[in-house]
């Protein structure tokens, strides 16, 4: 789904459709939703040097600062979510052993879910996607801007059918600072909906949000 930009409430808009029929399955589940996670993905050992497997280099950087915060209350705004999965909505706290803290939200009505992952642990960024996701990824789409920061799309596992359900953006927001977010696409919009662009719509509402949050 090659990373395009997506910085409007009109944007947001379209992404309420692409994720208001999602189930409730969890996007970190690879079990549930068929795909190799940047947090599940096996780990190799990492060069010193950042980037590295390919992974494009960060030009405009944001602090570590936008991500020394509660997802739950930093990734997205109210009427961002609100734009992207309506209301009302259930927030959860969480986290991803060995990355960071994440946070879930869903509409209990219509099922819709996206989550997101700070990765505040591996002082990686986006190289540790690029050696560990992109290998095992039946879809790897490179999204050069995501809100002007580069990214990746990544979904399903080599030799399986491609899911029609789900997807995981991973965005760097600066050599050694990435997050990843998530979405599900429920039955619904299945085959009419790309789940990487609705994953990609909310993470350009992520950087938005964060570029804020750190007077960018």
């Amino acid at each position: 789904m090659g990373h395009r930009s997506i910085a409007t409430a009109v944007a947001l808009v379209a992404v309420a459709g692409a994720v208001s029929a999602c189930t409730g399955k969890s996007p970190t589940d690879p079990a549930a939703s068929g795909s190799v996670t940047s947090a599940d993905a096996p780990r190799s050992s990492a060069p010193s040097a950042l980037p590295y497997a390919g992974a494009p280099k960060v030009t405009n950087p944001l602090p570590a600062s936008v991500l020394a915060g509660d997802p739950c209350k930093d990734a997205l705004t109210s009427t961002q979510t609100s734009f992207l999965l309506g209301s009302p909505l259930q927030v959860t706290n969480s986290s991803t052993p060995g990355i960071g803290p994440a946070c879930g939200w869903s509409n209990p009505g219509t099922g819709s879910r996206i989550f997101i992952t700070y990765d505040i642990t591996t002082g990686q960024g986006l190289s540790k996607v690029y050696q560990n996701t992109q290998p095992q990824s039946a879809v790897w789409r490179p999204l050069t801007s995501v809100e002007g920061f580069p990214g990746a799309a990544h979904t399903g596992q080599p030799g399986q059918k491609d899911p029609v359900d789900f997807c995981q953006v991973s965005v760097g927001l600066a050599d050694d600072l990435a997050f990843d977010i998530s979405a599900v696409v429920g039955p619904a919009k299945q085959g009419t909906v790309d789940p990487c662009d609705a994953a990609g719509k909310a993470a350009e509402a992520v950087v938005t949000t964060l570029k804020a949050k750190a007077g960018a």
